[in-house]
């Protein structure tokens, strides 16, 4: 399951990276995918929205058993 995740952040990624930001896979663990969101991404003041409305709707598209995505800030 964690492979799959992998290649699904994969190709989310260019839309990250046209706004200056990326994001680094830290865990997939009991249905949740822990990311550091960083980048222009990290300390966008959207990147909630990003989270909840593009990367997690973007995941549970193509993986139903993914329940959240949370952002891990180091």
């Amino acid at each position: 399951m964690e492979k799959k995740v992998k290649e699904i952040l994969d190709q989310f990624r260019p839309y990250l990276n046209s706004d200056g930001g990326d994001l680094e896979f830290i865990k997939f663990k009991d249905g949740i995918v822990f990311i550091k969101l960083i980048g222009a991404c990290g300390s966008c003041p959207y990147r909630n929205e990003t989270i909840k409305d593009g990367i997690l709707r973007f995941l549970q598209a193509e993986i139903p058993e993914v329940k959240d995505v949370i952002n891990i800030e180091l």
